[in-house]
């Protein structure tokens, strides 16, 4: 029986014209939408009668009064490695087969956070803006040379962020939810608990996937721990940090600066704090989004639908 592929929402541009859709077409119809859902209906819509989905956007969600109305759902992966717009419990009980990416392009996104990094120390935003506004500025930056980064999450991306962080010279250590000494010995890091590696930690980076136990991990208490000056780095998902907290942080000047590439709402609106606090640099969620990540992730996406009918699943995640 031919199969219906359905991408729901490719906003911005993922997936679309990618040679890797090609090797879906002894499988079935693929059908492509390009422009964002406007609203739950008009996802339903779209995802009706497929069986399978690719979810090439984050921001396209999946909560379980969706997924009960897609019966012949069986299937779904992302392009990349967060699951989070998907609620994993319904698909499980639905018999939904969820897939992602994971590691593929971890080289790529903490080249990114280190991006980042460096562009909040040097002010680079600001030091641009002020040139353009035909002001020779002089501004206080940082060194990065012999600080401590503290990593947070030591995944594929988080273990690659340690790696970038000790070239350039700096102290690492690291908290993650399960720590051994093997992986400590593997990184060559010091695992600290998490109180101790914001208080010790010139430079906080994020790199845990978005879990309920993730879910505000850096709330006012945790910011208020930083150091004066310290910058604090998020390419793992907005929600692990409680915006409000980081705005009144960064107002208040406590902060060093904040580099970020993932929000609370995404795409982030015109109104949205974030965008009037100073010491910020900000990129909208692309860190993977380089010509050599998208396909990756693209041709990994369509790997998954393949091996899943042909009986043979990979990447599962529930």
């Amino acid at each position: 029986m031919s199969e219906l592929i359905v991408i729901p929402g490719d906003d911005p541009v993922q997936i679309a014209g990618s040679p890797h859709l090609d090797r879906l077409q002894p499988y079935g119809k693929v059908v492509l939408f390009r422009d964002r859902p406007g609203d739950d209906e008009e996802k339903v819509r779209r995802a009706a009668g497929a069986t399978v989905l690719i979810n090439s956007r984050s921001a396209v969600k999946w909560p379980a009064a969706l997924l009960n109305r897609l019966t012949r759902l069986r299937f779904i992966t992302v392009a990349g490695i967060g699951t989070d717009a998907i609620d994993l419990d319904a698909a499980r009980r639905q018999g939904i087969v969820v897939s992602n990416i994971p590691g593929r392009t971890a080289s790529i996104v903490a080249e990114h956070a280190l991006a980042l990094l460096l562009a909040a120390a040097r002010r680079l935003p600001t030091q641009t803006a002020e040139l353009r506004a035909g002001r020779w500025t002089n501004l206080d930056m940082t060194y990065l040379g012999g600080k401590t980064l503290g990593v947070v999450g030591v995944g594929s991306i988080g273990a690659r962020m340690a790696q970038l962080g000790r070239a350039i010279g700096m102290q690492v250590i690291a908290w993650t939810f399960r720590p051994s000494a093997e992986r400590s010995t593997q990184l060559g890091v010091e695992f600290v608990e998490l109180d101790e590696l914001l208080r010790r930690s010139d430079v906080v980076s994020l790199h845990v996937k978005l879990t309920p136990q993730s879910r505000g991990l850096i709330g006012r208490r945790e910011l208020a721990m930083m150091k004066p000056g310290s910058i604090l780095v998020n390419t793992a998902r907005g929600a692990i940090v409680d915006t409000d907290s980081l705005v009144e942080w960064l107002h208040s000047g406590r902060l060093g600066g904040a580099a970020l590439d993932v929000y609370d709402v995404e795409p982030l609106p015109p109104n949205h704090p974030i965008r009037h606090c100073d010491r910020v640099v900000l990129t909208p969620h692309n860190a993977d989004q380089t010509p050599e990540g998208m396909d990756i992730l693209n041709g990994g996406a369509v790997d998954n639908v393949i091996a899943f009918l042909e009986g043979q699943p990979q990447n599962v995640v529930t």
